[in-house]
């Protein structure tokens, strides 16, 4: 799970296995697996570290230091 800003502020967690695409457009619009976009302050470079970060503290257990 990672957490993204939506563009009005509130902060949500996303699950990192649902996203399918990540482009800028220049808004930054998330694409789930299921077709859903949601649109996020985060640039496509942060989501991906989030998204990184998150997939190594699952499969070896250690914590890296996040944005």
């Amino acid at each position: 799970m990672i957490d993204v800003t939506k563009m009005n502020g509130s902060e949500f967690t996303i699950n990192a296995d649902l996203i399918e695409v990540i482009e800028e457009v220049p808004d930054t619009i998330i694409t789930l697996t299921n077709g859903k976009k949601i649109m996020v302050k985060e640039s496509r470079f942060q989501i991906k570290n989030l998204v990184k970060s998150y997939k190594h503290e699952i499969f070896t257990g250690e914590i890296l230091e996040r944005e």
